[in-house]
């Protein structure tokens, strides 16, 4: 007889809490889909937590205006097609970007005839709350023509000034800028695909626009590192004049010098403040830029410098600035602490000389108090030897008068020298006595200083 099959009981499995929104974490920034031509116009703006929900707000006008269902909740990132007009909203750390991009586009036009806010409401993009860092347009066209027939007309686009233009992904596009504002008050990018399929064409245009926003990301601190650098130098200065005043052993006024650095150090750590987040911040925007350069795989056209070659030459030098002047004052707060520690340490040199002068003079009084007491104690000797006699005196009296025969004169004379020794032995016991509490006493002083010197070392 075969045995019963027992049913297996399966328990469920526990997922963390944030396991679907990890897995949606990877997808919250696709890469788009973008047919040639188009025209694109990407925005970067400032703004805080109040200045984002009131963006949010700003949105649904748009919506709107287009007769299209807003959206309810404010996400990292939204798209959305309007007909002809695609929008995308992208929330980051310190600002968010604005993403137009334009597919009806009339015929013969010129690249930046239309952009790709032309079909937004007027005024609408004027009044997105916040501050525009990067503003530029993208226009993206199909184009066969070789470099030397396509370079005399794409000069006439960027109002003839310099370009800077590469041969990204093999040769299949060309990139043309110039990485400067123009008379319309923003930045432009040219785009000529050969060869490269929608999806590829998403991402290259995805990686144009975050290496432009992440560039005037990058540079927004160095306006600040050139505003702290003069302070700093000035602040150095007067520190070396300080540790030079201290190693030459010149005559100081301590509290004067004190206050100086506590002034230093508090003007140190406001431009620490300040620039901590935006230095930091500058380092990591431009390890995306460079990443993002790296995925270009950029080759040169006719001599023209590439976006990489230009961008490597005039961002580093930047970063490097914003770089060094944080650890100049990092260098800067260290220094102020070790001056700091030794003109403290100099006072309390100072403190403890006094206090050795004070004890000093303390030691003498208490000696010339000494000397002063033992001529005292002589003096009540006598004194109280005096009136001691006179007692005796008078008890013997008493006894002469009661009828007991005896010689006064004799008695009593062998009773002073009695009374004075009786007297002078008591008071020299009752000062030893003293002698030995202020001993005990210094014994225990000399005891808690040791533990003290060990406690520091």
């Amino acid at each position: 007889m075969n045995d019963e099959l027992k049913p297996v009981v399966q328990n469920e499995m526990r997922f963390h809490p944030l396991r679907e929104a990890l897995y949606e974490e990877m997808h919250s920034r696709p890469f788009q889909v973008i047919p040639s031509p188009a025209r694109i116009t990407h925005l970067a703006v400032f703004c805080d937590e109040e200045q984002s929900k009131a963006q949010f707000e700003h949105l649904k006008i748009l919506f709107n205006k287009f007769f299209v269902m807003p959206p309810e909740q404010d996400d990292v990132c939204l798209q959305y097609d309007l007909g002809g007009l695609r929008i995308r909203r992208e929330k980051h750390l310190e600002f968010t970007a604005y993403t137009f991009i334009n597919f009806d586009i009339p015929e013969d036009s010129d690249p930046f005839d239309t952009t790709g806010a032309a079909a937004l409401p007027v005024g609408w993009l004027e009044s997105i709350p916040g501050e525009v860092v990067t503003a530029f347009h993208l226009s993206i066209e199909e184009s066969s023509e070789d470099d030397e027939v396509m370079i005399p007309l794409v000069k006439q686009y960027f109002e003839g000034m310099r370009l800077v233009g590469s041969s990204p992904q093999q040769g299949d596009a060309r990139v043309w800028t110039t990485l400067r504002l123009h008379s319309d008050g923003f930045g432009r990018f040219l785009i000529y695909n050969k060869r490269m399929s929608d999806s590829q064409l998403g991402r290259l245009a995805q990686r144009i626009i975050e290496i432009e926003t992440y560039r005037l990301m990058t540079l927004i601190a160095l306006p600040l590192a050139r505003e702290c650098g003069p302070h700093l130098g000035s602040m150095d200065r007067q520190l070396a004049n300080l540790t030079h005043q201290l190693s030459e052993s010149i005559e100081v006024n301590e509290q004067e010098v004190l206050c100086k650095l506590t002034d230093m150090a508090a003007h140190v750590e406001d431009y620490r403040a300040k620039t901590t987040f935006r230095f930091t911040a500058t380092k990591a925007y431009h390890a995306l830029v460079l990443q993002r350069l790296v995925e270009l795989r950029e080759d040169e056209v006719s001599g023209h410098l590439t976006v990489t070659e230009f961008l490597t030459r005039r961002l580093t030098p930047a970063v490097r600035t914003c770089q060094a002047v944080g650890e100049r004052l990092e260098d800067m707060s260290k220094r102020i602490d070790r001056v700091s520690d030794m003109m403290r340490t100099r006072v309390e040199l100072s403190i403890q000389a006094q206090n050795q002068q004070l004890l000093a003079s303390m030691d003498r009084r208490s000696k010339i108090q000494l000397m002063m007491q033992h001529t005292v104690e002589g003096l009540s000797v006598a004194a109280i030897s005096y009136y001691s006699v006179g007692l005796v005196k008078i008890l013997m009296d008493a006894a002469y008068d009661s009828g007991l025969d005896f010689n006064k004169s004799m008695a009593l004379g062998i009773a002073v020298p009695v009374v004075i020794g009786s007297v002078w032995l008591a008071t020299r016991k009752i000062h030893k006595h003293f002698l030995a509490l202020a001993k005990e006493q210094r014994d225990a002083d000399l005891a808690d200083e040791k533990v003290r010197d060990k406690v520091k070392k």
